[in-house]
């Protein structure tokens, strides 16, 4: 917004031959020209104060109202008083809007000056200044209420009717191009002024729950070691593969840099691991399960065009750097533990999809927290298999095959296992990440194959467990 006023600024100083400043209708200053004359005359203590200060002196502020600038409608030639503060004649271009003053642009008069012709083209400069004024005014207005009530109803009646008072409180803009962000944790339950934050139409706080993982690898509590008996009855007696040259994972060994097939078998088919884990049931978590995250902030961003994101990813960044520094401050909720985060949904036009967007801004946000790689900042469209994984309720309890391999005695292991599948099973990219040795990594893949009873050499096997390591992340 600030880019648009210096352009709309540039040109009138174009125009007139002169810089100009653009002050608010409180004499702050918005926007000023560039000052690029060898007379330093041209530069008044009045110019030089609103600049560097970015106010007026109550001195020249009455002074300048005294000629009834707040009622006009075209220029105002207003003379110098040295007592004031005012060295150099002036000319006032009021900004309006709909009859409202809402700010003016101020330029040095000089002999000669503007012509009728050239005020009257600036004049239609400040016609755009207004209305730009005029649409931040309006986003300036606290409507968190109306904001909060449709990302919180559900859907149905109540939630038609808190998107009716919303569409209606932001009047034009109702229909323009929006991407919603969220940012979390949020460390208090008041939203900033939209007027603080560039671009944003409205802002509010919603409350913030983190889904807790029954068992999350590498967190304390989980020492099960317990395997599937089958896994292990085709192991060696000892159930592990015991030196740098095993072959206990399926033949991986033979495998070459590039990560090919395994020379030799599998583990057996999924019908004769179904009872692996009878004996290794993780702790029950129920779906409601939840770590009080205290709040998360939602902004809707106006934004020019569907490809760039620009004024969401600003606020994003400012907004999130605003909620770290006051969580390291201890002014955070104690369920927020952890630096805060930024998501941002798909760019729509109009809000009637607002409940969407708020969902996929709170997937990307909940992504960025679990995979730093994808923060601190991440749209929706960037977060890859999370879009699915986010969109999933909490399991009532871990996967049976799954669950042994995700608790703290085994941290390691299953963090091979993600490398490992990262790299889309290729044993010399994942070896080299993780820096290991290869034996090094085929022994530990084959401990995982016996703590689950997958066999990693099987496609829905490897899928399987990519996803829950990826979703204990979250």
């Amino acid at each position: 917004m600030k880019g648009d006023y210096q352009d709309l600024v540039d040109e009138i100083s174009g125009l007139l031959g002169a810089p100009a400043t653009l002050e608010n209708r409180d004499f702050e200053l918005i926007a000023f020209g560039a000052h690029d004359s060898d007379d330093d005359s041209a530069m008044d203590p009045v110019r030089t104060r609103s600049i560097l200060t970015r106010k007026s002196t109550p001195a020249v502020r009455a002074w300048f109202e005294g000629f009834g600038i707040a009622r006009a409608t075209g220029p105002v030639r207003i003379p110098a008083a040295p007592e004031a503060g005012v060295f150099r004649d002036r000319i006032c271009l009021p900004v309006r809007h709909r009859a409202i003053v809402l700010g003016y642009v101020w330029l040095l008069d000089a002999d000669p000056g503007p012509t009728h012709e050239q005020l009257s083209a600036a004049m239609e400069v400040t016609d755009r200044i207004g209305l730009l004024l005029a649409d931040e005014e309006r986003a300036g207005t606290d409507l968190s209420r109306e904001f909060r009530a449709v990302l919180t109803a559900e859907r149905g009646w109540q939630y038609d009717m808190a998107l009716a008072a919303l569409r209606t409180a932001l009047g034009p803009d109702a229909d323009g191009l929006h991407a919603v962000v969220c940012v979390a944790p949020w460390p208090s339950g008041e939203a900033p002024s939209a007027r603080t934050v560039a671009g944003a139409s409205a802002l509010c706080t919603v409350p913030w729950l983190w889904p807790t993982a029954a068992v999350a690898y590498g967190s304390p509590g989980d020492t099960r070691s317990g395997t599937g008996g089958g896994a292990a009855g085709r192991r060696q007696p000892g159930g592990e593969a015991t030196g740098p040259g095993a072959t206990g994972h399926g033949g991986r060994t033979g495998r070459g840099a590039s990560g090919g097939e395994a020379a030799g078998g599998g583990m057996g088919t999924g019908a004769s691991r179904a009872g692996n884990h009878s004996g290794a049931r993780a702790a029950e978590a129920q779906p409601s399960d939840t770590e009080d995250g205290g709040h998360a902030l939602a902004v809707l961003v106006r934004l020019r065009a569907t490809d760039v994101l620009a004024p969401a990813v600003t606020a994003a960044g400012r907004l999130s750097g605003t909620a770290g520094s006051a969580g390291t401050s201890g002014s955070a909720s104690a369920g927020s533990t952890g630096p805060a985060v930024a998501g941002i949904a798909l760019p729509r036009r109009g809000i009637g999809d607002l409940s969407t967007s708020w969902r996929e801004a709170a997937s990307a946000a909940r992504a960025a927290r679990a995979e730093p790689r994808l923060g601190p900042i991440a749209d929706w469209a960037s977060i890859g298999p999370y879009r699915l994984l986010t969109a999933l309720p909490p399991a009532p309890s871990p996967d049976p095959a799954t669950a042994p391999l995700l608790g703290q005695a085994h941290a390691e292991l299953a963090r091979t296992a993600e490398v490992f599948l990262d790299c889309a099973g290729q044993a010399g990219r994942a070896a080299s990440a993780l820096g290991i040795h290869r034996q090094t990594l085929y022994y530990r893949l084959s401990r995982v194959e016996q703590l689950t009873g997958l066999d990693l050499d099987e496609g829905e096997d490897r899928l399987l467990l990519h996803m829950a390591l990826k979703a204990v992340r979250l």
